[in-house]
């Protein structure tokens, strides 16, 4: 029997009536004893240095190019003591999926390999439902183009998770544009949810997506916090939501949600790994990542927020305080006033006479130094996060950023 033929037999099978696997694929003894090996591998190796990358405190915000945030131990751990047994996949996302939509108080959820890959499940789901013939045809369904609604104002860089399906954006201005541009041939409503404008509210949005009886989908990718969004969009009616994993939630990097109606959360399961031909194959998410995923949602979900909104607040006043000894400085804290990164960071001034340095150059120099710290320099203030940053590090920020000042002044 071929192995995909193996495969598809074991998933029609009742995980709690199949064969026991140790039965089904126990090898001999001479062939197990012949995998024993020894490997040199010292655990304690520093990787970074064997392969000479620079690890690098990010003392900005969450950024995909900059590995997304850090893993909180507790995840870790919890991917640490799944990775010795194998799991059926399919079991696996039902059953986190289902504890997942608990905790969101959602009617289903998944995980996926990003809120990217979210974007591309939840398209698919508004296409192709449970059709097989459907989901196998993506992108190149036959007939008329598929269509997605969006605002203009909305159209943002990720529009080609969306067009990956094989549809068409179609931009509106205002509800009554909304409205009219609804057809046959529309599938779906994308809310940019971070956008700076919209010409159409989201409550407007919903309710016109329930008028026509079409799917509307938010994209929340990097939208916590605060906590209560979590829960926001699904209240408002959305039927998709999306968040990353990877960012304030601490999760695996690679990894995000998707939750909202349940049968469009069963078709873009079928849409999706481990089914071996459809669009979401290439995007699986490992047996760690869900187990992390749903971890650092658990986690997320019952820390005290506001002791870690005061614990920011304190990081910002310290460093503000460590860099009043160089003339003219002037620390500001910068609270957030988009939907997006929205967290406590301060920005940091001086006058160019006195301390002859740009920010931009204070920037460079800490990203060259040792150890390297990511800010951002812009024409007259240096901005520099905190909320990523560990404990021990905050210090360490402090005095960089005051070293090059200090070595600047005239």
């Amino acid at each position: 029997m071929k192995r995909r033929e193996l495969i598809r037999n074991l998933t029609l099978l009742p995980v709690a009536a199949a064969v026991p696997m140790e039965s089904l694929f126990a090898a001999p003894p001479n062939v197990v004893a012949r995998a024993a090996y020894t490997s040199d591998f010292d655990p304690a190796t520093n990787l970074f240095t064997e392969l000479g990358v620079t690890p690098i405190i990010n003392a900005l915000v969450t950024m995909t190019f900059l590995s997304g945030s850090l893993m909180l131990p507790e995840v870790l751990e919890a991917i640490q003591s799944t990775a010795g047994d194998f799991a059926n996949m399919y079991e696996l996302q039902e059953k986190a999926g289902a504890r997942i939509a608990e905790m969101l108080h959602a009617e289903a959820a998944m995980v996926t390999s990003g809120a990217a890959c979210a974007m591309v499940l939840g398209t698919a789901a508004c296409i192709t439902g449970k059709d097989p013939q459907k989901i196998k045809a993506l992108p190149n369904l036959p007939g008329p183009q598929k269509e997605v609604i969006m605002q203009k104002s909305h159209r943002y860089l990720f529009d080609q998770q969306i067009t990956t399906c094989g549809v068409k954006i179609v931009d509106v201005v205002g509800p009554q544009e909304m409205e009219k541009a609804i057809n046959a041939n529309t599938v779906m409503a994308l809310f940019f949810n971070a956008a700076d404008e919209s010409s159409v509210t989201r409550e407007e949005f919903v309710a016109i997506c329930k008028r026509h009886h079409i799917p509307s989908f938010i994209d929340a990718a990097a939208d916590v916090p605060p906590v209560e969004n979590l829960f926001r969009f699904q209240k408002m009616g959305f039927d998709l939501v999306t968040f990353s994993g990877g960012k304030m939630l601490r999760g695996p990097q690679s990894a995000g949600l998707l939750f909202g109606r349940k049968d469009l959360i069963e078709a873009a399961r079928l849409n999706h790994s481990p089914h071996e031909s459809p669009i979401g194959r290439p995007m699986k998410v490992n047996k760690e990542e869900i187990f992390g995923m749903y971890a650092a949602l658990k986690i997320y979900l019952q820390k005290d927020h506001k002791k870690e909104w005061q614990d920011w607040l304190d990081r910002i006043q310290f460093i503000g305080d460590y860099l009043k000894a160089v003339p003219t400085v002037v620390a500001e804290t910068r609270l957030p006033d988009s939907e997006a990164n929205n967290f406590p960071g301060m920005t940091v001034s001086w006058n160019q006479q006195k301390v002859k340095i740009t920010p931009e150059e204070v920037s460079k120099q800490l990203l060259a130094g040792k150890p390297s710290i990511f800010a951002a320099g812009r024409k007259d203030k240096l901005s520099i996060g905190v909320v990523l940053l560990k404990p021990e590090q905050v210090e360490i920020v402090a005095r960089r950023v005051k070293e090059i000042l200090s070595a600047a002044v005239v």
